[in-house]
């Protein structure tokens, strides 16, 4: 696999690449990789020919210092994982702060309400930090194709919404969830739990499983209501939205 460090380096690979007709895939990712990441590249491997992953802790769209600095880095175990996966053309691309902000990025995007509820009702800023550095990655990579996964659905639907207002001719591909073998949603901040939060953290799944297939059962408002009281028996959750 190829690394590339700064923009003109990756974009040089790029630029071969496009005088050759092949298609481009991207996987941008911000590292302390899993399973879940894997899928995107093997989806994104399946349907071009070249596979760019970014390795990316982005600082705009954290609205939590404390998250930021917590954040798991596994760059030597990252790399490991994707030598295992990618072809030698593939390019690992994991630029420094300066290369993706070399003056503040004072860009707002408009999403409607799509970026003031869910995720984005306890998150302030964090879509409009996650477009500055989508945008940022697709200007770099220029990719025929992206793919996110479905477990940050608002954000899938976050970033098709950015391709359409800036005009990218990018494909969006949403990929499934991938899930611990006790339901819970693969995630990189998993390796912050605690024990005691990480035999909890399953129940968020298995009451959403639940409510689901009772959804023919009962009328919206007692399901809301069901799910509630469901979330108010686990000391260790707290519900946000539903």
């Amino acid at each position: 696999m190829i690394i590339a460090r700064t923009i003109p380096e990756l974009q040089v690979h790029i630029e071969k690449y496009r005088k050759r007709n092949l298609k481009i895939g991207f996987v941008p990712t911000m590292g302390a990789l899993h399973n879940g990441h894997l899928s995107l590249v093997e989806h994104s491997r399946r349907q071009s020919d070249i596979t760019v992953i970014s390795i990316f802790v982005n600082p705009t769209q954290f609205n939590d210092p404390d998250d930021l600095k917590n954040y798991p880095v596994t760059i030597d175990s990252d790399l490991e994982k994707l030598e295992r996966l990618i072809f030698g053309n593939d390019i690992v691309f994991m630029p420094g702060i300066k290369d993706m902000y070399p003056e503040p990025d004072n860009r707002e995007f408009c999403f409607g309400a799509l970026e003031s509820v869910m995720d984005g009702l306890e998150r302030p800023g964090h879509f409009n930090g996650v477009a500055q550095i989508v945008s940022k990655l697709f200007d770099a990579v220029n990719p025929d194709i992206a793919f996110f996964g479905e477990k940050d659905y608002q954000q899938l639907l976050i970033v098709r919404s950015l391709a359409e207002q800036l005009k990218y001719d990018i494909e969006i591909v949403g990929c499934p969830i991938v899930r611990e073998d006790d339901g819970l949603a693969m995630s990189s901040r998993n390796e912050l739990l605690t024990n005691e939060h990480r035999k909890t953290a399953p129940r968020i799944f298995e009451i959403c499983t639940q409510a689901k297939e009772m959804k023919e059962q009962l009328s919206l408002k007692e399901l809301k209501k069901w799910v509630v009281q469901m979330f108010e028996q686990e000391s260790l959750l707290e519900l946000e939205y539903f």
